[in-house]
Parts: C-alpha cells; sequence; structure tokens
C-alpha cells in the first residue's frame, strides 16, 4: 500500500465509526482481490474500496446540505432515499479533500450503491465488494453471490441488484431507477 494509502486509512480511521471504518477496510480488500482476479489495477481498487464511504462521518441531513453547499446535483429519488447520498458526496470529498484525480476511481465511488448499465470493471468490483465483504451480515443469498463472484461478476452483480430491489419493495420502500436499470442490464 502506498504512502498516500496509508495516510488516507489514518485519516478515515479517525473520521468513521468504528463499525464503518471496519467494513471500509473489509471493502477495501475484497476490492483487492476481486481486481486480482480480473485484471484491474490493484491500487485503484484498494483506493476506491478506502474511499467508498467516506462521506458517511456525519448524517444524511449533513450530507445534504454539503451536498448544496458544494453545488452537487441530488436527483428526486436520493433525496427521497438519503442513504443514496454519501456515494455522490463521497467521490466529491475523495477528489478535493483526499487529492484523488482518477476518474475510473471517482466514478467506482459515485456508482458504488446503484450501480449502472455497462459499468467498468472497476465500478463493478466496487459495487459487488461493497455487498459481499467479509464484514457484512448474512442476508438471503449473500453466500450464493460470495461464490459466484470469482467466476462470474457480471451474474454477481445481477443477482446483487435484484435482490436490492426485491428487498426494497418487499419493505414498501422506494427504489432508484438506477438500481432498475442497472439489474435489467446486467439481466
Amino acid at each position: 500500500m502506498t504512502e498516500e494509502l496509508l495516510e488516507i486509512r489514518k485519516k478515515l480511521s479517525k473520521k468513521l465509526k468504528k463499525d464503518r471504518f471496519e467494513h471500509t477496510i473489509g471493502v477495501m480488500y475484497t476490492a483487492a482481490s476481486l481486481a486480482m482476479c480480473y485484471g484491474e489495477d490493484v491500487e485503484k481498487a484498494l483506493t476506491a474500496g478506502l474511499l467508498h464511504d467516506c462521506a458517511k462521518y456525519c448524517s444524511s441531513e449533513d450530507q445534504i446540505v454539503l451536498c448544496r453547499k458544494h453545488g452537487i446535483e441530488l436527483t428526486e429519488s436520493e433525496l427521497e432515499m438519503p442513504a443514496l447520498i454519501h456515494a455522490k458526496l463521497g467521490a466529491y470529498l475523495a477528489r478535493h479533500k483526499y487529492k484523488i484525480k482518477d476518474p475510473d476511481i471517482l466514478d467506482a465511488i459515485t456508482y458504488h450503491t446503484t450501480g449502472r448499465p455497462g459499468m467498468t470493471m472497476l465500478e463493478k468490483i466496487i459495487y459487488i465488494a461493497d455487498y459481499i465483504e467479509p464484514n457484512r451480515k448474512i442476508i438471503p443469498g449473500l453466500q450464493e453471490i460470495r461464490g459466484l463472484v470469482f467466476q462470474d461478476i457480471d451474474r454477481a452483480v445481477y443477482l446483487s441488484a435484484q435482490r436490492t430491489v426485491r428487498y426494497l419493495k418487499d419493505g414498501g420502500r422506494a427504489v432508484d431507477p438506477m438500481t432498475v436499470s442497472t439489474c435489467e442490464y446486467y439481466k
């Protein structure tokens, strides 16, 4: 791990709650493993994994305030489901606070919650690493996706998007249109 990444890790360990930081480290190493499997840049995967939740140090309300302050446009879905906002804000913070300039890393952070049709390999890696990392509580189908992801990442992305849509609908909650589009694309 580079000095730059070690420095970011140190800052995040102080800024994020303990559980969130442990999740972040789980995503970072899961992303690195997937990058090795799929021939993606390991350093980019480590960086995106480390920073994917960097905006989760504050409440959803504070995230909305920060987005407005920095001119980050939010969709109706994001305002209805504030749990999505940290992705766009995280990409902004990665660029401006943590000095990450690589657009591949910034896009992977931006789309890690909803996915999107036609994701790059790095985007798929961060999206699925967030879903399967070892600290995640076991949910129906998680073991299947963990077993499948190192053979067929597209199928794993589809199954995780499908399960997310089903989980939200079954709970009577709103579903972001981008998550639905991701599910349909990878079907």
